[in-house]
């Protein structure tokens, strides 16, 4: 497994929309293994898109299970060709983002979704969330579709803030 390079603003392949998964094979699978060791050597990431990595194919993993509080969830998700099939309710929260590290934001988004994607060897899954969990699901798949949650906050003069600390794994940079 290796840690991929991050793509970070201003770099416009962010933009690119990313073309669906056909081919669900080792290299799938390795990429896969790749995506979620980049993941996790991110600052406390809870999710990564394979945009990110300038990999433009619909893939994002999200794991808010180890969240400072508990939150309802479904654990480590691999998503593979992921869309959105139910949204409901609309919450406004504060986001940050790998490709953003210098700045959170306050983002409107739905409260409850329904989605429905494949897991890396094809075969589909359907899951309802909430809460947070399905915030983090949302501002993955914005990523495959070419958008950041900068491109979503209100106001960049009063929903913008340039990040106090920056963290690695939780703890802070010295």
């Amino acid at each position: 497994m290796a840690v991929l390079e991050i793509l970070k603003i201003p770099d416009e392949r962010l933009k690119q929309v990313s073309d669906p998964v056909e081919q669900f094979d080792d290299a799938l699978r390795t990429f896969v293994a790749d995506l979620e060791e980049t993941r996790r050597d991110g600052p406390a990431a809870v999710g990564i898109a394979a945009p990110q990595v300038g990999h433009f194919q619909r893939i994002v993993i999200v794991d808010v299970s180890n969240t400072r509080k508990p939150v309802p969830n479904h654990g480590h998700m691999i998503l593979v060709n992921p869309e959105i099939t139910h949204w409901e309710g609309f919450e406004m929260g504060r986001e940050g983002c790998l490709s953003v590290p210098d700045y959170t934001g306050n983002v409107i988004r739905a409260t409850h979704i329904k989605i429905r994607a494949q897991d890396p060897w094809g075969k589909l899954l359907e899951y309802e969330m909430e809460g947070y969990e399905a915030r983090a699901v949302q501002h993955e798949l914005d990523h495959i579709d070419g958008m950041l949650f900068i491109d979503r906050v209100v106001s960049r003069r009063t929903d913008l803030f340039q990040r106090k600390v920056y963290q690695k794994g939780g703890k802070s940079k010295k």
